[in-house]
Formats: structure tokens, C-alpha cells, sequence
């Protein structure tokens, strides 16, 4: 332990305060000894992984800073004359070590940490990288090098009960690492041991003095199987962990210090996460087969280990006193640390040997030095001038660690087991669903097959009654038949016998004759007096005539209307040949015009569309669009569209009440064609002014809205979004497509991604954000753009380089109106906008929306100074 009392507390007179980093370009003056071998840094994908130049693994040096322990007790009396020997000048990152009070030699680090430097500072430029990278999948290490009493193990293992701000390396690490796992898919595990007497012993468990070193002969890994593993969940179990495995660490009382470790502490920290499969995100919703078989992939599990190291302090014998089991132990560590400087010369010098076998020490730190983790070390020293040889010797170490240059790689595999339990889970759903399909299938069999029988043993019944039936009714026929000769065969038995009897026949039938002819007077007669009668009601109604002229006028009103509907018909008749002609020549003419250009056949559209005012007269139109003939309705729905694009013709239009009638057709109909042609004719009304007023209150800007939500025809939506473009240009209308819906609209349109609807798009949220400018300029707005609340600002970044050119150039100027309010630049900074404006200044194709980019910049002060941060230049 150091004597100035690191270990137990903070010595009195040392003034704590955190600073933060800054970054200082590296001076290198000729008078400077070492120079620093560059550092190659990491670089932080989106996705938060790290990544390098080639996939095999990312490069980087052993990163070194240097912290300076104040004088301790013993110091502030014994070398109160004396100056100290080292003079740090942290924001060059450099120190200067005095050989005596005219020359001193120089020496440069990657961080500098004076003696006021607070332990967060220390965790924050040490230790705090290497954590982000093993998070990220990488192994790293955190190592602690210096003279006894320097303050190594206050640095790494202080574990800050009494103040947390002087929380150590070891305790910081775990509270950064436990919040940035998941407890569900991510494991964390720690194992503390102890190197002593060149002995790896177990500080959580004692009993455990003699764990062996394994190494993998494929991949060169050292593991320790022998060492207690301990699951992490939470930060105090961690605490207790570190206070169990320091109360069994070795220490002594040396002259140097009264706590003296005599053992190399190595504290392991195993992670392993779960990250999802790289080519998850890649499969699309049509590629997959089933909602029931989902496409399962292994999901990859990134192990890392952070191994944090703090050293025994190196010592000469006669300034520490040490004598008996104590200079066993001195020795010891001398020879281990010795055993790691000629490991660390060797990497530094690109050696083709490196003695890593010479001490178990050098062998567990294989991968610390000229392996495959990220390595930072903090050397201490004391400012003590009686102990300038070993403040020496410790710089130079490192000086040459900083030499050592790492190749860093992340261990991945596929959880296997992980899938294997999915599957397995996977399985017993689709043998249940299978198992409940094929119930389901037997029972529908077995109903059909009972249904079948049914119908047929009705059929059989019903056949049986109906040939019972037929039998019975020939069979009657049959009888009736016989009964019927039989009778005539008796009347002709009897004819044939009375053939005698002639004369009294005759008698009878003149008798017969005589009463039919009295019959046939009588009916005369009746017949007669009903004649009479009909003529007599005949001249009754006659003079009646008079009294029901009401009636008769009835009559007369009823058989013109009858002569007016038909007298209609014959007009809709015409209304409907003409619409149709109208419809051939206007696409012959549309033809023309796509063939041999709009000057030459300009002149016979117009005509066109003039003889449809003059031959139909625009409210027989208008009455068209509500025909319940559907092509009727949509000929004529073409027609209003095309005479609403002269702008002669507009306010005939609104004044006949076609706006109303366009608006109900966009809200009634669901023919794709007619909501098109109708948001069509109301995009070419909405380019006026006063007409843009009137749809809004008609409730123009929620129909279009719906339409837009609903319709996936491409021309469709580039209509409704042409309406809502137009509707933007007005400075009066900007809360009206706020509130009701306009802006997301138009936003929710992308999702066609056709070049014509984005292109609709693009000119209304330009349209949109020239008017806030103009009212921003004016003093009218002050708030925040309603383009930003409603979620644009980042489609507008993304499109701002968009390959087609009139969406580019819309979205370059919505940019710079949106740009040229102060109170968006804080917004338009967050999502990436400033770097396009600066490209838009330098490389934009129009000169002028140039110029307006690089004003718009020039006049902003959140701009300037982000740029100024940046560096750059305009």
C-alpha cells in the first residue's frame, strides 16, 4: 500500500476537481527524446461495432498515460528543500524529468495526469475505452505499472465506500459494463486471482492456491479452468466480490510502504453478448413462406474479456528494508516485472523472439502485449527527487510499451444452442398445429361423409315416394279408361236396341229447339236495355264534364311532364355521344401534341374544350358527374379536369359549383379513376389563390389527406399531392395543413417512392418552408418550422442528394429556407442538415440556390460556430 495512504483515503493538501479531456495536437520538438509511434485509433461504426482496414482485425498501440502521486507525509518533511524531480505539462502532454537543476530530459505520453487529476478523470482517458471496446466484442486490458507507494492499487481497486468519487478502475468498469448488458440475453462473469510467489491462487476462494495455465494450441488463448467463476447481476454483489478477494490479497510493511502488495492482483471480466444475425435485417416480409415456419437464423455471440491488472510495485532492497519471506517476495517481483520489460523490449524492437514463457506473469499477459486486445496502461510515479532512478526506469517502460502495436480482433460464433432451442420450440408449435389441422380434417371429412349419406338416403326416399306416385297415376288412367269404354260400349248396346223409337226422338228435339228460341229472345231483349242504359251514363258524365276541371288539368300537367322527361333522355342521350367524341378528340389532340409538339396542335385543344361550353353549356357537365352510368360520370369528370387547367375557366368552374362537386366525388367514389381525374382538376383550381381559400373551407386539405392514406395508384397520389403543394404556397393556409393533417400527408406519400410523387412532394414541403421563411422574416413566426414538429426535417436529409434532379433541387431550397431561421438550426444541426448545406454552397448545379446556401450559412451564429468546431470552411 502507499505510505501517502492511497489505498485507505486521499491524502491531505491533494485538491480534487475533474477537467475535461482536451485534445492538444502532439508537440515533438527536436529537444524531445521519445517520440510517440503514431496511433492508429478506432473508428465507431453506426452500428457500434468497431472496425478497421481489413476484417482479419483493427490495429492499435498500447495506449500509455503517466499519473503523478502528490508527496506524501513522509515527503512534505523530508524533501521540503528539495524540488520535485519531475515537472508535468499535461495539456501538451508531456513530462520533464530533472537530472539536476540546469538540464532535465523530456518525455512524451498519450495522457498526462497530474496529482489533482480525480479518479473519474483518470477512468475516463485510461480505462474507459478499453470498456467501450469490449462491449463491442473486443478483449482489452487495463494495467497498472509503477514503484511501490506510487498508487497503483488505489488507482485500479479503490473501492470507495466512504467517497464514491474515489471509486477505482475496477469499479467504474462494472458499473459501465452492467448498464450497458441486457440481463436477459447477455451474460457477465468475473474470477479475481492473485500471482504470488510465481503461484496463480484464487482471491475468492483460498483453498484454490495452485491453478494452472492452459493454453489453446490452435489459437495461442491462455485460460485458467481452475480459477471460481462468479455470475454478475448487479453492482454491489460486484463490491462484495472485490472486498472478499482484497481482504485474502498478501501485504506487507515495508519502509516504503506501510501496505505493501506482494502479489500481482488480475481482476478477469468475462462478457458474453448476443447480437442478432448480420443479414436479419436484410430479409424482406415477401421472402418469407409461412406465418407459421419463420426463417430462423443463429444468432451470434461476441465473447470479450477485460482483464485489469494491478501490478506489485517494483522496489530496491535497501530503500525497502525488505529482509527474510519478504525479500523472497521482493525478489519475486522483481523478477516477474523484470521478465515483462524484456517481453515489452522485444515487441518494441519487432523481435523475432519474445520470452513469454519466462514468468507466468508475461504468459497471462500474452494477449495483452503483441496479441489481440486493446491495451492501456497508467504508469505512476512519485515526485520525490530521493527515488529519481526508479521514476526513471518506470517511464522508460513506458516509453517502450508504447511501441507495442496490437491487432485486435472480435471473437464471434454462432449460438447453436440458442437456435437449437428455438427450433426445438418451433417444432412441438407446428406438430400442435399440424396435429389440431389434421383433427380438423378428419372431422370435416366425417361431417361431409355423414352429410353424403344423408342426401343420398333423401334421394332414395324421394325417388321411391315419386315412382309410388307414377305407378298410382297410370294406374288411374288406366281404370278410367277401361270405365270409359266400358260406358261407351253400353250406350252403343243401347242405341243399337232403340233404333225403333225415332219418331219420339224427333218430337223431343223440336221441343228442345222451341225452348232455345225463347231463350235467345229474352237475351235480345235484356241486351237492348242495357244499351239504353250505357248511352243514358254517357250524357250523365257529359254534363258533369264541366265541374272536374281540375281533373283534366292533372291530366294535361302530367302528360307534358311525360313529354319533358323523354324530351331529357333525348338530351342525355346527345350529352353522352358528345362526351364521348369529346373524349376521342381529346386524346387524338393529347396524341398530336406528345408527336409534333404543343404549338401545332395547341390550337384545336382549345377549340376543343370551347365547344364544350358553347355545344353542352358547363352545368349539363357538371350535372354529369352525379350520372349513375360510371362511364358517363368519369368522360365527364376528364372534361372538367381538362377545362380546369385553363385558368380562363377556373372561376366558371367554382361558380357553377364544380369545386363542391369534384370535393364529393374525391369523398364518395372509390373508382380509382375518378378520385384521380378529380384530384387532378383540384390541383389545377388549387394554383389560384382564391380558389385555395375555398377548398380549405370546404374541408379540401382532411379530403385530400384520406385520399392520400388510402390510394396506392401512383398518378393518383401524384395528383393529391400536386393539390397539396400548391395549397402550400399560401403564407395563410400554414396551420390549416398543420392541424388537419396536411403535413403528414404529404410525408406519408413517400412511401410510393415513385420519382413523380417524391418530386410532388419535395415542391410542397419547399413551397411550405419558403412561406415560413417569408413569415419568419417578417416577424409574423417565431416558434420552431411545423415542417420540423410533424417529423420532415429528417426525409428532407436523406433526399437532399437525391440522383433525380427537381427533387434535389426542391429539397436544396427547403433546406436553406428552413436554414435561414435561427431557431431550427439546433434541429437541423442534430440530423446531419449543416453538411448538407455545405455542399449544397459548394456544389450545388444552380448558382443561385448556391448563393442562398452559402448566405444562409454565413448569417447563422449556431451554424458558424458548429462549423468553427468542425473546421469548416465555408
Amino acid at each position: 500500500m502507499a505510505s501517502g495512504g492511497y489505498r485507505n483515503g486521499i491524502p491531505k493538501g491533494t485538491i480534487k476537481f475533474d477537467r475535461p479531456l482536451t485534445s492538444t495536437p502532439n508537440v515533438r520538438p527536436s529537444s524531445i527524446k521519445s517520440r510517440l509511434p503514431p496511433a492508429t485509433g478506432l473508428r465507431r461504426s453506426s452500428s457500434g461495432s468497431l472496425v478497421g482496414k481489413d476484417d482479419a482485425g483493427v490495429p492499435g498501440r498500447v495506449r500509455v498515460a503517466v499519473r503523478l502521486r502528490p508527496r506524501n507525509a513522509e515527503e512534505l518533511v523530508a524533501d521540503a528543500d528539495f524540488a520535485d524531480c519531475v515537472e508535468l505539462q499535461p495539456e501538451l502532454k508531456r513530462l520533464k524529468l530533472r537530472k539536476n537543476n540546469w538540464d532535465s530530459d523530456t518525455y512524451e505520453f498519450d495522457e498526462v495526469l497530474t496529482e489533482c487529476a480525480s479518479q473519474k478523470r483518470v477512468y475516463e482517458v485510461v480505462a474507459k475505452p478499453v470498456v467501450e471496446s469490449v462491449l463491442d466484442g473486443y478483449n482489452g486490458t487495463v494495467m497498472a505499472y509503477g514503484q511501490t507507494g506510487t498508487g497503483k492499487t488505489f488507482t485500479l481497486g479503490r473501492l470507495g465506500d466512504e467517497d464514491t468519487s474515489a471509486r477505482g478502475i475496477m469499479v467504474r468498469s462494472m458499473e459501465d459494463i452492467l448498464a450497458d448488458v441486457s440481463p436477459e440475453t447477455d451474460f457477465v462473469s468475473v474470477s479475481y486471482l492473485q500471482l504470488y510467489m510465481e503461484t496463480i491462487q484464487d482471491l475468492l476462494d483460498p483453498t484454490n492456491d495452485n491453478i494452472s495455465i492452459v493454453e489453446d494450441p490452435k489459437t495461442g488463448d491462455v485460460s485458467l479452468p481452475g480459477a471460481t467463476l462468479v455470475e454478475i447481476r448487479d453492482q454491489q454483489s460486484f463490491v462484495e466480490l472485490l472486498r472478499v478477494g482484497e481482504a485474502h490479497r498478501f501485504a506487507a510493511n515495508t519502509k516504503l510502504n506501510t501496505e505493501s502488495s506482494r502479489s500481482h492482483a488480475i481482476l478477469m471480466v468475462n462478457v458474453k453478448r448476443s447480437v442478432v444475425g448480420r443479414e436479419a435485417d436484410n430479409s424482406s416480409e415477401s421472402d418469407r413462406p409461412s406465418h407459421l415456419v419463420k426463417p430462423f437464423k443463429p444468432s451470434i455471440v461476441r465473447k470479450s474479456k477485460l482483464v485489469v491488472v494491478d501490478l506489485a510495485g517494483s522496489e530496491r532492497i535497501h530503500k525497502s528494508g525488505s529482509e527474510g519471506h519478504t525479500l523472497e517476495e521482493a525478489k519475486s517481483i522483481n523478477l516477474s516485472l523484470s521478465a515483462l520489460g524484456k517481453c515489452i523490449n522485444a515487441l518494441a524492437e519487432n523481435s523475432a523472439h519474445v520470452p513469454v514463457r519466462d514468468s507466468k506473469l508475461t504468459r497471462l499477459l500474452r494477449d495483452s502485449f503483441g496479441g489481440t486486445a486493446r491495451t492501456s496502461l497508467v504508469v505512476t510515479i512519485g515526485p520525490s527527487p530521493r527515488h529519481r532512478g526508479e521514476t526513471a526506469s518506470t517511464i522508460l517502460f513506458g516509453q517502450r510499451a508504447m511501441k507495442v502495436e496490437n491487432m485486435m480482433r472480435i471473437k464471434e460464433e454462432f449460438d447453436y444452442k440458442s437456435l437449437s432451442r428455438k427450433l426445438e420450440i418451433q417444432v412441438d408449435k407446428l406438430l400442435m398445429e399440424n396435429e389440431r389441422q389434421q383433427k380438423a380434417f378428419d372431422d370435416e371429412v366425417e361431417r361431409i361423409t355423414l352429410e353424403a349419406q344423408s342426401r343420398i338416403r333423401e334421394a332414395e326416399r324421394n325417388y321411391m315416394d315419386l315412382l309410388e306416385k307414377e305407378r298410382s297415376r297410370y294406374q288411374m288412367d288406366y281404370m278410367d279408361s277401361i270405365k270409359k269404354l266400358e260406358e261407351r260400349w253400353i250406350s252403343n248396346q243401347k242405341k243399337h236396341n232403340d233404333g225403333g223409337n225415332r219418331e219420339a226422338q224427333a218430337e223431343s228435339v223440336a221441343k228442345e229447339n222451341e225452348d232455345v228460341r225463347r231463350l235467345l229472345q229474352s237475351e235480345i231483349k235484356l241486351r237492348k236495355e242495357a244499351e239504353e242504359e250505357v248511352k243514358n251514363l254517357k250524357s250523365q258524365f257529359t254534363s258533369e264534364a264541366g265541374g272536374n276541371a281540375d281533373i283534366l288539368k292533372l291530366r294535361k300537367m302530367l302528360e307534358d311532364e311525360s313529354h319533358q322527361k323523354k324530351k331529357l333522355e333525348e338530351e342525355i342521350m346527345i350529352l353522352q355521344s358528345q362526351l364521348l367524341q369529346l373524349s376521342v378528340e381529346y386524346n387524338e389532340t393529347r396524341t398530336l401534341l406528345e408527336r409534333n409538339g404543343s404549338a401545332k396542335t395547341g390550337n384545336g385543344h382549345t377549340a376543343s374544350m370551347g365547344e364544350v361550353f358553347e355545344q353542352v353549356g358547363l352545368r349539363k357537365i357538371l350535372s354529369l358527374l352525379e350520372s349513375e352510368d360510371a362511364s358517363v360520370r368519369i368522360h365527364a369528370v376528364k372534361v372538367v379536369a381538362n377545362l380546369a387547367a385553363e385558368g380562363a375557366n377556373q372561376e366558371k368552374i367554382v361558380e357553377a359549383g364544380g369545386l363542391s362537386s369534384l370535393l364529393k366525388l374525391l369523398s364518395s367514389f372509390e373508382d380509382e379513376t375518378v378520385r384521380r381525374v378529380a384530384a387532378g382538376a383540384i390541383a389545377n383550381l388549387a394554383m389560384n389563390e382564391a380558389n385555395q381559400e375555398l377548398i380549405v373551407a370546404q374541408g379540401g386539405i382532411s379530403l385530400l389527406s384520406v385520399t392520400g392514406a388510402d390510394a396506392e395508384d401512383p398518378q393518383t397520389l401524384r395528383m393529391v399531392a400536386g393539390a397539396i403543394a400548391n395549397l402550400c404556397g399560401n403564407d395563410k393556409l400554414q396551420m390549416k395543413l398543420k392541424t388537419e393533417g396536411g403535413i403528414r400527408a404529404l410525408l406519408g406519400m413517400v412511401r410510393c417512392r415513385h420519382p413523380d410523387v417524391l418530386s410532388q412532394v419535395a415542391r410542397g414541403i419547399a413551397n411550405f418552408a419558403k412561406c415560413e421563411s417569408r413569415a419568419s422574416a417578417q416577424g409574423i413566426k417565431t416558434g420552431k418550422s411545423l415542417l420540423i414538429e410533424d417529423g420532415a426535417l429528417p426525409w428532407i436529409v436523406r433526399n437532399a442528394n437525391n440522383e433525380v434532379s427537381p427533387i434535389r433541387r426542391h429539397i436544396e431550397l427547403a433546406l436553406c429556407h428552413l436554414a435561414q431561421h435561427e431557431v431550427n438550426a439546433k434541429e437541423m444541426i442534430n440530423e446531419g442538415a449543416l453538411w448538407e448545406l455545405v455542399r449544397i454552397s459548394r456544389d450545388c448545379s444552380r448558382e443561385d440556390i448556391r448563393n442562398l446556401a452559402r448566405r444562409t450559412l454565413n448569417c447563422s451564429t449556431a451554424f458558424l460556430a458548429e462549423m468553427r468546431r468542425l473546421r469548416i470552411d465555408c
